[in-house]
């Protein structure tokens, strides 16, 4: 994994989190940390727990900044 794959993973992950901790707020469900939005649940082996998170991430994350990027542009 690259650089790049690591920025748009992180970048994923926060928007991930931000927007989890505010929906799971207002339905009032449990909250996931910030280390399970960017690596996947605690103790778990499944497949997409695996290696689904980080994909997730980078694709979220890839849109936000090409959405950033072009509001500045």
């Amino acid at each position: 994994m690259g650089l790049g794959g690591i920025i748009f993973d992180f970048i994923g992950a926060v928007v991930r989190w931000v927007y989890g901790t505010i929906w799971r707020s207002i339905a009032r469900k449990k909250k996931f940390t910030f280390q399970e939005y960017l690596h996947g649940p605690n103790n778990s082996d499944g497949w997409f727990d695996l290696a689904g998170h980080s994909f997730n991430n980078r694709i979220i994350g890839a849109v936000v900044l090409v959405a950033l990027c072009s509001l500045f542009v």
